[in-house]
C-alpha cells in the first residue's frame, strides 16, 4: 500500500495532480489547500497518500501535511462519509477550522461543507469529537504577540502553514529563513512554497 511518494510535479489541477515517480506518473486527487501549496510545474515535490481500495479501482489520496490525512482517515470512519466527501470537507475548511468545528459541535459550520447536510454534521461531531485533539494542539492559533509587528505576506504565509498543521512557532521560524536578507517584492503563494521547503527540511 502507497503512503508516500516523492516525484516530479508533471500536472495539476485544483482536484487532482499527476506525480512523476521515476517514470511512472500517479494520479492522486487532493484538497485545494494542498494544491495552493504546490510548486511549479516539474518541481519535485512529497505527498502523504491514502491508498483507498474499491472494488474497480485503486484511488491515490494527496497531502502536504500529515495533519490533513490524519484527518482525511478520521473523516471516511464517518458513515456516510467517504473519500470525496472527506476531501471536499478538507477543502473548504482549514484543518484548524474543521477540528474547532467538531470539538465545539459547531453544526452550522460543518454543513457549509459541500455534501453534508445537518445529519451528516450531526454524525462527524458525534463520532470524532473525542478523538480530533491529537490532530492538533490547542495552541495552534498564532497569538496576537507572535502575529505583531508581521507584514502580510509575512502574516498570510505564516496562517497557511499553520492551517496545514505545522506549529506557529517551526512556521515562523521557517519564514524567517526564506525571507533573511531578501528585500524584493513578496509573492505570497512562493513564501508559503519556499516555507514548506524549509519545514521539510526540518
Amino acid at each position: 500500500m502507497i503512503a508516500f511518494l516523492t516525484g516530479r510535479l508533471a500536472f495539476k489541477a485544483p482536484t487532482h495532480l499527476t506525480l512523476d515517480v521515476q517514470g511512472v506518473g500517479y494520479e492522486v486527487h487532493i484538497p485545494l489547500s494542498t494544491y495552493y501549496a504546490l510548486p511549479n510545474l516539474d518541481e519535485v515535490t512529497a505527498l502523504n497518500i491514502h491508498t483507498h481500495l474499491r472494488e474497480d479501482a485503486i484511488q491515490l489520496f494527496g497531502f502536504l501535511s500529515h495533519s490533513e490525512k490524519e484527518l482525511f482517515l478520521l473523516l471516511t470512519t464517518v458513515s456516510g462519509i467517504g473519500p470525496k466527501l472527506a476531501l471536499s470537507a478538507l477543502s473548504s475548511l482549514p484543518v484548524t477550522e474543521l477540528v474547532r468545528a467538531v470539538q465545539a459541535e459547531d453544526i452550522d459550520k460543518l454543513s457549509t461543507v459541500p455534501g453534508i447536510g445537518k445529519k451528516s454534521a450531526s454524525r462527524i461531531a458525534l463520532e470524532l469529537k473525542d478523538k480530533v485533539g491529537k490532530i492538533q494542539p490547542a495552541t495552534v492559533q498564532v497569538s496576537a504577540s507572535e502575529g505583531a509587528g508581521l507584514d502580510g505576506p509575512f502574516e498570510d504565509a505564516l496562517s497557511a502553514l499553520v492551517n496545514l498543521g505545522y506549529r506557529p512557532q517551526d512556521a515562523k521560524e521557517a519564514l524567517r529563513r526564506v525571507t533573511k536578507g531578501d528585500t524584493g517584492p513578496v509573492v505570497l503563494k512562493n513564501l508559503i512554497r519556499e516555507g514548506l521547503k524549509e519545514l521539510a527540511r526540518g
